[in-house]
């Protein structure tokens, strides 16, 4: 992969950030189903807040994002809104699984590591994100 540069008026960056989200209580909560649809409501996001996400994967209780964004962008906001809209959908479209774990309207913990992508490689990174044990 060919690392892109954004463009913004006058200015040029490449900023990478790794955003780690877990499920309530770190309950095992995922299937690969969801996990691809996760995938495909976190791309169209990222598309909404002008950010390009580059991989997104995880596990049972937990996702990876790797993502390029603008510097102006508001992270907190947007993590925010990822999860606030991820969550609903996800609890929509998959009621019955959820609520069999969940017995409140929840799906994320409060909390979230994210980090800037300057001290490993990008395609290191990238090998781990892909490389997690994803459920089938």
């Amino acid at each position: 992969m060919k690392d892109d540069f954004v463009c913004s008026g006058r200015a040029v960056s490449d900023m990478k950030a790794h955003l780690v989200l877990t499920t309530k209580y770190r309950r095992k909560a995922f299937t690969g189903e969801m996990l691809n649809r996760l995938s495909e409501i976190l791309s169209d996001l990222c598309q909404k807040w002008n950010c390009k996400l580059i991989e997104i994967n995880g596990e049972e209780d937990h996702i990876h994002l790797l993502f390029q964004y603008y510097p102006q962008m508001d992270l907190s906001k947007f993590v925010n809104n990822i999860k606030s809209v991820s969550s609903r959908r996800i609890r929509s479209e998959f009621a019955e699984h959820i609520n069999s774990i969940y017995w409140k309207d929840v799906l994320w913990n409060e909390s979230y590591f994210i980090a800037s992508c300057g001290g490993v490689t990008v395609s290191v990174l990238r090998q781990y994100i892909e490389n997690q044990n994803a459920p089938v």
